[in-house]
C-alpha cells in the first residue's frame, strides 16, 4: 500500500502587504515632483524671455531674487507680509465667523431669507474697491478701513454659500430626524450643519481668494505698509523686479493660506466623522 503525499504549494495570489503608507506615498512623490518640475520649467521660460527685453521691461529671476533678498535685509518684505497677512486673516475671520450664522439663519427661517436677499444680491455685485474711498472717511486711513474691507469682500460669499449648503440638504433626512423626535436645534446640529460644511469651507476658500484682491487695492490707495503698498512704491522708484517680488509673495502666501484652510479643515472634521 502506497501512500501518495502530496504538499499543496501556497496559493499563488497569496503575497505580503506592503504598508499602505509606501502605496500613498509615491502619487505623493509624483504630484510633488511634477510640481517642482513645472516651477522648474516655467523659471527657465521667463528667464528666456527676459534676455530679448531690458530690466525695467521684464528682470530677470535672477535680478527678482537679488530684489527679493535686498528687501528681506532691510525688513521691507517681512513688513509688507505681516501687515497685509494680519488684515487679510483679520478681515476674513470676521467674515466667516458673521456669514456662517447669517446664511445658516437665511436657510431655515423662509421670511428672513425673503428680507435680506435683496440686500445680498445688491452688495455683492459692487466690489470692494468701489467703497475704499467712503471706508477711508468714515473709518479713517488706518486698519479698521481695510479690515472693514476685507470683511465686506468675504461675509457675503461665506453667506451665500452656507445658504446654499442649507437649501442643498436632502428634505427626506430632515423628516427622518423630525420622525424620531428631533427637536429643531438637534436637527440643525446634526443633519443641517455636518451636510453644509462643505459648502462652508469652500465659500470661505473663495473669500480667502477675494480677500487678497481686495488688500492691494486697499493698500494701493491708503497704506504705508503692506504688499499693495510695497507694489505701489516699486512703480514710483521705477523698481519693476520689486514689483515681481510683491506679486510672488501674494501668490505664495495666498497658496499657503490655502493650503493651511483646507489642511486643518480635513483634519479637524475626520475627528468628527464627516468627510468632503
Amino acid at each position: 500500500m502506497t501512500v501518495d503525499v502530496r504538499t499543496d504549494p501556497a496559493p499563488a495570489s497569496v503575497a505580503p502587504r506592503r504598508p499602505a503608507r509606501r502605496r500613498s506615498a509615491k502619487p505623493r512623490l509624483t504630484r510633488i515632483g511634477l510640481s517642482v518640475l513645472s516651477v522648474a520649467l516655467g523659471i527657465l521660460v521667463w528667464d528666456l524671455v527676459s534676455r530679448n527685453y531690458t530690466a525695467f521691461f521684464l528682470p530677470s529671476p535672477m535680478l527678482t531674487w537679488q530684489g527679493a533678498v535686498d528687501l528681506v535685509r532691510d525688513g521691507t518684505l517681512w513688513d509688507s507680509v505681516t501687515a497685509s497677512s494680519t488684515r487679510i486673516l483679520t478681515g476674513w475671520a470676521l467674515g466667516v465667523v458673521i456669514g456662517v450664522p447669517v446664511g445658516l439663519l437665511m436657510g431655515c427661517i423662509p421670511w428672513l431669507r425673503l428680507m435680506l436677499d435683496p440686500y445680498i444680491q445688491f452688495f455683492r455685485f459692487v466690489p470692494p474697491i468701489a467703497f475704499v474711498t467712503l471706508a477711508i472717511i468714515w473709518l479713517g486711513p488706518g486698519e479698521a478701513s481695510k479690515v472693514a474691507l476685507i470683511f465686506y469682500t468675504t461675509v457675503f460669499i461665506v453667506a451665500l454659500n452656507t445658504l446654499a449648503g442649507v437649501l442643498a440638504v436632502d428634505d427626506l433626512r430632515l423628516r427622518a430626524a423630525r420622525a424620531l423626535g428631533a427637536s429643531p436645534l438637534r436637527t440643525l446640529v446634526s443633519v443641517v450643519l455636518p451636510s453644509t460644511v462643505p459648502h462652508v469651507v469652500t465659500g470661505a476658500r473663495l473669500a480667502m481668494g477675494n480677500s487678497f484682491l481686495t488688500i492691494v487695492s486697499a493698500e494701493i490707495v491708503a497704506a504705508q505698509s503692506g504688499l499693495g503698498s510695497l507694489i505701489w512704491t516699486a512703480r514710483n522708484y521705477a523698481k519693476t523686479e520689486w514689483v515681481f517680488v510683491g506679486i510672488l509673495a501674494l501668490g505664495l502666501l495666498g497658496y499657503l493660506f490655502d493650503w493651511i484652510l483646507r489642511t486643518v479643515t480635513r483634519t479637524t472634521l475626520r475627528r468628527y466623522g464627516v468627510t468632503f
